[in-house]
């Protein structure tokens, strides 16, 4: 059903947390594949995706990455971000009845400083963007990064929260 996309450089921890996450996913069967695009990582990130039974490119185009996708439903997230309790139901439920893209809620428990948020327009993809692959595919153009699918959609919010990347980068 759905298809989660990360893209990375140098993230090995970050990447590990994510996916920690979204086994849960796979053993309910929402998650039907987890597709690593990597940006010359040094790190053992592939090595990571690998044991975590990823899919895992280095070199890529992003038209045969949504082309190839095994799920109708694409989940972009950054790598370290954590989809929190009841992100599995929600989505499973979002997907049936939703043709519209759509994002989680940001987590409570996770905030930026009050002085930090101000005037700060937050990462295109700091709350992921779930997508129909219809949509992606129309979307997707040679070169593209994945937040630039972020761009100019209205998405819907979920009410499930996740737990931006940026808190598990501060914990380095």
């Amino acid at each position: 059903m759905l298809t989660v996309v990360l893209e990375c450089q140098d993230q090995e921890a970050e990447l590990a947390q994510t996916l920690s996450v979204l086994v849960a996913g796979a053993v309910e069967g929402i998650v039907s594949d987890v597709v690593v695009l990597d940006h010359g990582s040094r790190d053992g990130t592939s090595r990571v995706a690998d044991a975590a039974g990823c899919r895992f490119y280095s070199q890529w185009d992003i038209n045969d990455i949504v082309r190839s996708a095994r799920g109708e439903w694409l989940l972009f997230v950054e790598p370290g971000a954590r989809p929190q309790a009841g992100w599995i139901d929600e989505i499973a439920e979002y997907i049936a009845l939703n043709k519209l893209p759509a994002r989680f809620t940001a987590s409570r428990g996770y905030r930026r400083p009050f002085f930090q948020r101000i005037g700060r327009a937050a990462p295109p993809l700091e709350l992921g963007l779930l997508m129909p692959k219809g949509q992606a595919l129309a979307v997707a153009k040679s070169g593209m990064r994945l937040a630039e699918f972020a761009q100019g959609q209205k998405p819907r919010k979920l009410s499930s929260e996740l737990i931006p990347a940026w808190v598990a980068r501060a914990a380095r």
